[in-house]
């Protein structure tokens, strides 16, 4: 008797690994495994044809990020009427949420959305469409994970309300709050912020457009953590600038964010900060899952119908973790008791002049 048990165990783990592995053939060729999700080969294809510039990491798949999370985390685990989370509600109800401060600009990347949300509108809710669209722009980044996508969202029924959004020059406590109103501990509020690895100011200060906030925004790296912990610049409070940090001497043309160099900073998240320096691995793994977290917000994602597997496949990462030239180790402010010194090798020669990112 006991000799047969193995048998039967290893039968039942073969017949759950041939389910896990079944496709269908879609009418176009490629393979899913789900059939609900063939047509959204089609709709990526476009994306990538004609809003993605023929599927580079430039500002309109940065921009299909910064939507995602301006749509989604319009939520509350305690306030129900504080919005839908991910439902789309930022496009339909355009009009009333692009009018909020934290949400300047978005109005250019829902206009430059728009024909393919209308387009499509009998496959995909606007809901659908934005998460859609972040997972395949983010896939056009080297080295950036391959975010999930789950089909299947209502449409929005009521805007999210004003402030749900954080904002760049808010204290770290209102900061950690928001996101914790919205179910994100500390941890996960600095994995969401792998995001700015491959961002670019918009309205923040119109007199640099473009800035972007690490040396490398069109690769998904850890350089965005690095930088922003630098010594040198300064960050003007709540001022006129609205938010805006200057960043090191050393890398001229870079924004960081008065929140962004808070938070490097922080006594409750400078120790998360750093855990990215020299762990980009980790760093993909924990955005991957943030960012699922994040486009489930609002919805039932357990009856919604799995399509991950039609977005693209990213290009693996180039380079590795390091200080940009002029920088030493000594250079990174903020402390993580109990850790060793930061591994991290100085390029060579001049200090840095990084160029803006091209609307």
């Amino acid at each position: 008797m006991y000799a047969k048990s193995p048998i039967v165990v290893l039968t039942l783990a073969s017949l759950a690994s041939a389910a896990l592995v079944r496709h269908v053939i879609c009418p176009n060729g490629k393979m899913t495994a789900n059939a609900a999700c063939c047509p959204l080969f089609d709709i990526i294809d476009d994306l990538q044809q004609n809003l993605f510039d023929g599927g580079q990491c430039g500002e309109d798949a940065h921009s299909a990020l910064r939507l995602s999370f301006h749509d989604a985390i319009g939520y509350s685990l305690y306030d129900p009427t504080a919005g839908g989370g991910a439902d789309g509600s930022i496009y339909t109800f355009a009009e009333t949420e692009t009018n909020y401060p934290a949400n300047d600009g978005i109005d250019d990347v829902i206009a430059r959305q728009k024909p393919f949300i209308d387009g499509y509108q009998n496959n995909l809710t606007a809901g659908d469409f934005i998460q859609l669209a972040a997972a395949v722009g983010v896939s056009n980044c080297q080295g950036a994970p391959r975010l999930a996508f789950k089909l299947g969202r209502p449409k929005a029924r009521f805007p999210a309300k004003d402030g749900t959004v954080p904002e760049p020059f808010q204290s770290v406590t209102t900061i950690l709050d928001r996101f914790s109103d919205a179910g994100f501990d500390k941890g996960a509020v600095i994995a969401l912020l792998a995001s700015h690895t491959i961002a670019a100011a918009d309205k923040i200060d119109i007199t640099v457009p473009g800035a972007p906030f690490d040396s490398t925004p069109y690769s998904f790296d850890s350089q965005f953590y690095i930088e922003t912990s630098l010594r040198g610049g300064t960050y003007p409070g709540t001022g006129p600038n609205r938010g805006e940090a200057s960043a090191p001497w050393n890398l001229q043309g870079e924004m960081r964010l008065q929140s962004d160099f808070l938070l490097a900073r922080d006594s409750r998240t400078v120790c998360y900060w750093q855990s990215y320096f020299g762990e980009e691995d980790r760093m993909r793994y924990d955005f991957k899952s943030q960012m699922a977290r994040l486009a489930c917000l609002g919805q039932d994602c357990h009856n919604m119908i799995d399509c991950s597997d039609v977005i693209p496949e990213p290009k693996p990462p180039a380079g590795k973790p390091h200080l940009p030239a002029g920088s030493l180790p000594s250079d990174v402010e903020g402390t993580c008791p109990g850790t060793p010194p930061i591994p991290l090798t100085p390029d060579p020669g001049s200090p840095t002049s990084v160029p803006p990112v091209p609307p």
